[in-house]
């Protein structure tokens, strides 16, 4: 397999508009089982010195209390993998049984000793054996052959003794950590990734071992979700059922971590793929059980959709990498949407505001925002008074014309529905058709666009119709919980689909927390495939704070850059400086940074791979050192710690992309 173009007929998922978990095989990790017709299980990583035994014990402690069903620790050399059995005195003494991991990288004897302790072995096919150092060389297929016999000659004994042991295995690609072997052939790319893990399923399978867990994890969310759904479809096409492990590695911390790792890990536990899950955060590791045991629960004991799966349902390459969606662009007041433009921002105004309190705080708003501006305003018409205010409001806003865009969004009388047409630049109403045909007829001679929103395809491609026959291009916006579901749906119905521009409107939700997850999660995932065209967070959230939920979520799916963009992983055993503080004191340095890209690493396992489609890299080299890279290349090494911030600033400055922080 050389291209994707070869993976075009395959299927990641049984069908898809409907939802059906992924069947595999189940794998014990000690007691407990992963996969089949278990619950989604919840994991987490110590981030503390294996060495330090009671440490790294406390943590783990700490994160079962908090939910955590598999406890992984680092274990980079022999030493630290004797530690995990002292670890695993103390824990059990304490009555913890939860399953210990052992995570494994560059050191096969490490893998070894670790075996005789802990109930699962990590390893990463990308250092396991092999090394990446951006070497270019072309490999004869000769060449390439007696590399899989060297690897297989140095990966056999481990499985081999946990077959013994009746240990699991996962084996843990990682995007940044690609060897250049199989860089060298098969690019950069999900595709690479899948190829690097099946070399090794199959020494597996070639010694009678089955118990194996695969992951395929990536900084970017679109490569993640991507890589997944190809692993998802070559295994189905080779008869293979492993379960799979979902993470988004590098995620960072806060919210945009919590954004990134929604949009990734949500997107495919809505297509039934994912068997356990870890939220990758730049925070205390118990931290991260609470995220997921949120993102978890709309998939936990979900039973599969009604109706069997459509024989024949299409299933094409771009749901393998990220294209697109080709859409009219509609000029909507002084913005373009759809075709190439940037997806839009749309608002909802609180109608309970008094008007001179939300006059103040959009000039407010408009003042301060630089990059994530308000875009469209969406204002509630359901009476004449409600009018009245957004005719008021627009005229009080009228020197803002140039910046601002209006939605009205209708709920009332034919007459109501055609007067808002004049005040506004987008409007919505669902009348019944033999109005609806002329509310369009007066929208067309008004030069106003139109929204048609709706839960189910069929209504939708009905509403298109009637706004076709009336020579008017309208924005479809996909409303519920299942917007993946819907899409697909009425993609598939509609024969591939028209080119009107999707809006994409994330429900309210039961808090905050859940807010955040669930709008990454509905909106991010089908922006990572393409898909939108504005988006808008129906919740009861102050204006400000909305517009930054939503300027958020778009960065997090990668497809709008309006602050800097940082990339830093959770910390382990292996960090060499502390993560947490170090990433919020270059935040506070480097935040003001439009469309930079940062990552912050605490050493050279991932960085310099995650580090790819990065600006620049801060990662640990040596204890108490520093390497800062551009891209993937390391331009310095060995900066002391105290003196690599400015150093990274003084990088940034030489390649043109620093700016001086504004004065509050």
């Amino acid at each position: 397999m050389a291209g994707l173009s070869a993976v075009s007929a395959l299927k990641h998922c049984e069908s898809l508009f409907q939802y059906r978990r992924r069947r595999t095989r189940v794998v014990p990790v000690g007691s407990v089982g992963v996969g089949g017709d278990n619950p989604i299980r919840v994991q987490s990583m110590t981030t503390t010195d294996t060495l330090d035994v009671g440490a790294t014990a406390r943590q783990a402690l700490k994160m079962v209390e908090a939910g955590c069903e598999i406890v992984r620790i680092t274990a980079p050399t022999v030493d630290d993998a004797r530690a995990l059995g002292r670890i695993k005195e103390r824990l059990l003494k304490q009555g913890v049984k939860a399953p210990l991991v052992a995570d494994i990288h560059f050191s096969p004897a490490a893998a070894m000793e670790a075996a005789d302790y802990v109930e699962k072995v990590r390893i990463n096919p990308g250092n396991f054996v092999d090394t990446k150092r951006f070497a270019v060389k072309e490999y004869s297929d000769a060449e390439y052959e007696a590399e899989l016999e060297r690897i297989e000659a140095r990966f056999t004994p481990l499985v081999e003794k946990l077959k013994r042991l009746r240990r699991a295995l996962r084996i843990g690609t990682n995007h940044g950590s690609l060897s250049d072997r199989i860089m060298n052939r098969y690019g950069d790319s999900p595709l690479g990734m899948v190829e690097s893990a099946l070399e090794f399923v199959r020494i597996c399978e070639k010694n009678g071992f089955y118990d194996v867990i695969l992951s395929m994890k990536a900084s970017n969310p679109k490569v993640m979700i991507a890589a997944y759904r190809l692993l998802a479809a070559r295994m189905a096409e080779l008869g293979m059922d492993y379960p799979f492990h979902l993470g988004v590695t590098e995620a960072g911390d806060g919210e945009d971590g919590r954004i990134k790792s929604a949009i990734g890990i949500g997107s495919l536990l809505a297509d039934g793929i994912g068997d356990t899950i870890r939220v990758s955060l730049t925070e205390d590791p118990e931290l991260e059980v609470s995220v997921c045991y949120v993102l978890a629960a709309p998939f936990q004991g979900r039973p599969a959709s009604e109706g069997a799966p459509a024989d024949g349902t299409p299933h094409c390459s771009d749901l393998f990498c990220y294209s697109r969606r080709k859409a009219a662009a509609l000029k909507v007041g002084p913005f373009a949407l759809g075709g190439s433009q940037p997806v839009r921002v749309v608002t909802a105004v609180d109608p309970a505001a008094r008007p001179e309190e939300l006059l103040a705080l959009l000039e407010a708003q408009l003042k301060k925002a630089k990059g994530a501006d308000p875009e469209i305003l969406s204002f509630s018409v359901r009476s004449p008074g409600e009018l009245s205010r957004l005719k008021s409001l627009r005229q009080a806003l009228a020197g803002e014309t140039s910046r601002l865009a209006f939605l009205a969004r209708c709920d009332g009388p034919l007459g109501l529905a055609l007067e808002a047409l004049s005040c506004c630049d987008l409007a919505s109403w669902d009348g019944r058709d033999e109005e609806l045909g002329r509310w369009l007829e007066a929208a067309r001679a008004e030069e106003t666009r139109v929204l048609f929103e709706a839960e189910r395809a069929e209504r939708l491609i009905e509403l298109e119709a009637l706004a076709r026959r009336a020579q008017v291009v309208p924005m479809l916006g996909l409303k519920g919980s299942d917007f993946m579901e819907l899409w697909r749906e009425y993609r598939i119905l509609a024969g591939r689909c028209s080119g009107s521009p999707i809006h994409l409107r994330a429900p309210r939700a039961a808090g905050d927390d859940e807010q955040v997850l669930q709008s990454a999660l509905l909106i991010g995932g089908l922006l990572c495939d393409g898909v939108g065209d504005s988006v808008e967070i129906d919740s009861p959230l102050p204006l400000p704070r909305a517009i930054e939920l939503a300027y958020n979520v778009l960065q997090g799916a990668g497809v709008r850059i309006t602050k800097t963009e940082y990339v830093s992983c959770p910390s382990c055993g292996r960090t060499l400086f502390d993560l947490q503080s170090t990433t919020e004191r270059i935040k506070s340095k480097t935040g003001h940074l439009k469309g930079v890209k940062i990552a912050i690493m605490g050493c050279i396992v991932n960085g310099p791979g995650e580090m790819a489609d990065a600006d620049f890299g801060y990662v640990g080299g040596a204890p108490g050192k520093i390497n800062l890279y551009v891209g993937k290349e390391c331009v310095q090494k060995g900066i002391p710690t105290e003196l690599a911030d400015q150093a990274l600033i003084d990088l940034i400055k030489a390649h043109g992309k620093w700016v001086e922080p504004s004065v509050a």
